[in-house]
């Protein structure tokens, strides 16, 4: 499964490894803005993208608009410290998948793995 995590930051980005199922087998990418995730995503190293929704250069909401528009096949689980309603509903509308809250734990990545049938 090749999985790309997209998040400015570095701490954030190691959370979400770790919680990653050793038994997922996976091949992880990683990205700090929206355009590096879509030039990841389009270079083929993308079947499911873990999203932060706040980054410079392109945020997370954007970058889900963008996938949209290209009606891409990747998965998206949003995973963000914006908790509000209105901000799950947005990003399930552009078409994400799930939406875990930071700080992302085991258990809350099995869950939304679970959730979307990866596992």
């Amino acid at each position: 499964m090749k999985i790309l995590i997209v998040d400015d930051s570095a701490m954030s980005r190691k959370l979400v490894l770790k919680a990653l199922p050793a038994e997922l087998q996976a091949v992880v990418t990683q990205a700090t803005n929206g355009e590096e995730a879509l030039a990841a995503y389009h270079a083929g190293h993308a079947e499911v993208i873990f999203l932060d929704l706040t980054m410079p250069v392109m945020d997370g909401f954007r970058t889900l608009e963008q996938l949209k528009r290209e009606d891409a096949n990747a998965v998206v689980i949003v995973i963000s410290a914006d908790i509000q309603p209105q901000a799950q509903q947005r990003v399930r509308d552009l078409g994400a998948a799930a939406f875990v809250k930071k700080p992302i734990t085991p258990e809350a990545m099995q869950a939304a793995l679970y959730e979307v049938g990866l596992i």
